[in-house]
């Protein structure tokens, strides 16, 4: 594994929803250097659920031009692309750690990309699914 690490949806989210700015100015730093290192990666499943998140489902929503024009900036990083593998590799995550499918698929790209972390809020702080470790940035 490499020195880069997975960046879940509720980072790139909570980096431009100004409800919690405590979270807000964690999630900006996080997502800053990871594009100032190069070690940050992303999936398409990320960028898709950022979308739907920051146009629909935030107190104040963005226009949809504004969230696109945020995932062209986002591509600046490396971007795992959802394929059979991966979706096969991710039913076989869901299966031997009980976890969801979606939270698997993330997993599995993370794995796919070589990083030895996810930060996310999602998962429990400092659990390992095979050999990648979850860190909550948050805490």
């Amino acid at each position: 594994m490499s020195d880069k690490y997975f960046l879940d949806t509720n980072v790139l989210v909570h980096a431009y929803d100004t409800q919690n700015p405590g979270k807000q100015g964690r999630a900006q730093e996080v997502l800053r250097r990871a594009i100032e290192t190069d070690t940050g990666v992303l999936s398409t499943q990320v960028l898709s659920e950022f979308i739907v998140v920051v146009t629909q489902k935030i107190r104040s929503p963005m226009e949809l031009d504004e969230a696109q024009r945020l995932v062209k900036m986002f591509c600046i990083l490396p971007v795992v692309e959802q394929s059979v593998n991966l979706i096969h590799s991710s039913i076989e995550l869901s299966r031997k750690n009980r976890i969801s499918f979606w939270d698997s698929m993330i997993i599995a790209a993370a794995k796919q990309a070589g990083c030895c972390q996810v930060f996310s809020e999602d998962f429990a702080d400092g659990q390992k699914y095979d050999g990648v470790s979850v860190r909550n940035p948050f805490r």
